[in-house]
Order: C-alpha cells, then structure tokens, then sequence
C-alpha cells in the first residue's frame, strides 16, 4: 500500500487537507484529515505531500497524436509521455491520421499500438463518413469513446456536411457524436474572397476572418439543431465564440444534459491581439477569436455553461508551422501544460481551482460515463496528479517541451504551479519530472 498525507485534496468542489492510500492500482482510502495510525503503519510507501494540491488526473477529450501515418510529428508513446508530465491520466484520440480511423479494423489497430506504448489510459473515436454509418450501429462503444464527425474540412476525407446523411448518422449512433463545428461552404467562400484581394498565402492574424464566427455559429446551430431533432447524443467540440455559447443549454445539471460543450486551452488562453506575436503557432481550427469571446469562454467554464476543458492537442514540427502559403498547417501542442495553464487562470482569479477539476476531470468522466475515473473515490482507479504551488513563478520554454514536435505556443508564459506527481492506476509513472515507462496505460471502459 502506497500513502499520500498531507496533502490538500481537489475533490468535488471541496479543497482540504487530507490523506489518500493506494492498493492494487485503486484508491483504498480517501479521507480528511490525519491519517490513522493503523494506515500509516500498514503503508509501505508513504509519502509527505507538504500541502501540495492532489487532484484527480487530468482526462483530455481532445488529442490529435498522429499515429498511423503523421510520426513524424508525434506519435502514442512520446505524446502519452507530454500528456503524464502534465498530469493528463486518460487521453481520447481523433480518427483524422493515415489511414483515417473509419473502420473497425484501424480502430483495433490504434488499441494495439497504444497497448505496446501509452503510458497514459486511452481510448479513441471512430470516424463518421457518408460510406461508413451503418457501421457505426456495430461498434463496441464500451471501449470507444464516441463517432467523430467533422463538419468542416478535415485531414483523412472525413467532411460530412450533406444534411441526409448527417440526419441518418444522427439517428443511427448509439453513443455520443463528437462534432467539429465549422460551415464549409461560409469558409471556402469567405477563402475564395480574400485571396482574389490578398494572394494565396493567408497569414494567421486574417484566419479568423477565413473561418469565421460565422462559419461557426451556422454549423454548431445546425448540429443542435439535428441533435434535438433526432434526440442524438451531441459533443460540441472546441466551442469559440460567444455567440455560440446562446445556442447550450442554460442552467441544466451536466447529467441531464443531451447537448453538452467542450472548450479548448487555447480559446482560452490566447486571443485575435497575440497573432501578432506568435503568427502560425497560434493557427487553429476554429481560429483564435477575439478577447471579447475569450472573455466569455471562460466566463462559460466558471458558470458551467461550457461543461468540459480540453486541448485539441495537435502537434506540428515548426518547419510545417513557419511556412508562407498555402499549405501552413493548422494546430498546436498543448497536453503538457493545460492542467498549469488552467491552473494560472485560476490564480488570476478567473474561476478556481475545483472549478478547474470539475472541467478536466470529473465533467469528462461523467459525460461519457468513463468507469470509475475522474474522482477521488474509495474504489476507483488510482489515476492521480500532484501540483505544487510556486509563488515565485517559473517561465516554460521549449527546452522542456516533452512532445516529438520540441515546442510549444505557451514558451515564455509565467506558470504558478508545477506538476511533480502522475499517478495511472496507482502506479508513479512521473516523479518530479522523471518519467517510469514500465507501466502502461489501461483502455478505457465506459458505462453506456
């Protein structure tokens, strides 16, 4: 048995001072205070926190780690290794690799890569297609954590915009839609317009202008509105704009919720003002708004309105990010560092830090029913995170960058919390920065 005392337990809107003990990858006991002697006694490992905060483990609903077919960029084990060292515990993957993940076959293939080589829990989406719908009735949504549908242009072919076959998929899946909500048609004529004025090359301060607010707002507006129609299961991903925010639901409790939201890191770290200081690092889709819509994303996440955080995790080499023209590539690496940045928002007292672990850790492992994960629980899975406060503050550079793709967009930002912990079913798998590899991640398992 594994002790952690004195610790100061995150935990279901509650911060105190207490104890948690771990056996056989679960959480034995949980409990404020000192613990009893009895379990100091029994404990073979025990460990002082000093105070520091012990939260459930991150669970990112939203990561891009380019295996099969981009590598180059990422990969399972080096992403899954970024993810630990920032205290992300569970990862679910996107289908938009090579081959793209649309059937059953490069499903299994991803579960058996990530068996060899994840240190971190995982699970993946299946890829919606216009080919592919009936499929989609056969999978075993008690691994796969839901169908991904892109409702904008997309890598691996994956665009479903016909309104038959997106109201055929909406009716047909048994599990929870993940939707990537932007307007096609609105971003091709808005592309088309401005490089008959500008030329080809389209820099990252005029993206948002591309792939608008309004490309946006008609898309995710199309998708609840089908949702409701057809009583789907819908997951609005990477909400950012304000506008969208009007079209969630207000003041329902997340386990009532059919149409549920998720906003990314960086939505809500960076605005339209930093393109000019960080160009294509900061190129995303969705673009990168205003700090009007900033502000109200994350207004969103401390009121509830927006139920989940995640980070969009795509990494690109810089060389693919430098690039003048047409082929710049959209993404950024974020896992490592989104539990610290959420973290700082909090000690800029934008929400706090329970309400950081209800939107990175218990929201996800509600909304998709993950089993006993995201909650410091008697009887759940030992996936664990400690941080530590530091007043004086650090700043991140690139030379920490765990990721294969060696940067990250938030190099030079000041952080007031450091990761020094991860637990993944009850094993230490990060210890004060160094990683233990020899235990790897469990597949996800979710309650339907």
């Amino acid at each position: 048995m594994e002790l952690i005392y004195n610790a100061t337990l995150i935990n279901e809107g509650t911060a105190s001072t207490g104890f948690l003990a771990i056996e056989d990858g679960l959480i034995a006991e949980v409990g404020h205070g000192e613990p009893s002697t009895e379990l100091m006694t029994q404990a073979a490992v025990k460990t002082n926190a000093h105070g520091d905060l012990l939260m459930p483990g991150v669970i990112d609903d939203h990561v891009h780690f380019r295996e099969p077919g981009l590598t180059h960029k990422a990969d399972i084990a080096t992403e899954s290794r970024a993810a630990v060292t920032g205290g992300v515990t569970s990862f679910m993957d996107m289908p938009n690799v090579k081959p793209p993940t649309t059937s059953l076959e490069t499903l299994d293939d991803k579960f058996e890569r990530a068996a060899q080589k994840s240190v971190a829990n995982y699970s993946f989406y299946i890829g919606a297609t216009a080919s592919n719908i009936d499929l989609l009735r056969n999978v075993d949504y008690s691994r796969v954590c839901g169908v991904k549908v892109f409702l904008g242009s997309s890598t691996g072919g994956m665009l479903l915009d016909d309104d038959n076959a997106l109201r055929r998929l909406f009716s047909t899946v048994p599990a929870l839609i993940a939707a990537h909500c932007e307007d096609e048609s609105i971003i091709n004529e808005n592309r088309l317009q401005y490089q008959a004025a500008h030329g080809p090359y389209i820099p990252a301060k005029d993206h948002p202008m591309v792939r608008s607010r309004e490309a946006c707002l008609q898309s995710t507006h199309r998708a609840i509105s089908l949702a409701k129609e057809t009583g789907a299961r819908l997951h609005v991903l990477h909400i950012s704009t304000a506008d969208e925010l009007e079209l969630l639901e207000q003041h329902t409790h997340l386990t009532d919720k059919r149409i549920t939201a998720e906003a990314c890191l960086g939505h809500l770290w960076f605005c339209d003002d930093d393109y000019t200081r960080l160009d294509n690092r900061i190129r995303v889709n969705p673009a990168i708004k205003t700090l009007a819509d900033r502000t109200a994303l994350r207004r969103a996440v401390a009121e509830g309105l927006i139920d989940v955080v995640a980070t969009d995790h795509a990494p690109h080499l810089l060389s693919d990010k430098s690039k003048k023209n047409i082929t710049v590539a959209s993404g950024m690496p974020l896992a490592q560092f989104s539990l610290v940045a959420m973290l700082e928002l909090a000690y800029l007292n934008e929400f706090s830090v329970t309400q950081v672990t209800q939107a990175m850790s218990h929201a996800p492992a509600i909304l998709f029913g993950i089993d006993r994960r995201g909650f410091l629980r008697k009887g759940y899975h030992a996936d664990l995170v400690q941080v530590r406060p530091d007043d004086a503050g650090y700043i991140i550079t690139d030379d920490s960058v765990v990721s294969k793709c060696g940067w990250t967009p938030l190099a030079g930002a000041v952080m007031h919390h450091r990761v020094v912990g991860t637990w993944v079913n009850g094993h230490k798998v990060l210890d004060h920065g160094a990683i233990n590899d020899i235990y790897l991640g469990q597949p996800l398992t979710f309650k339907r």
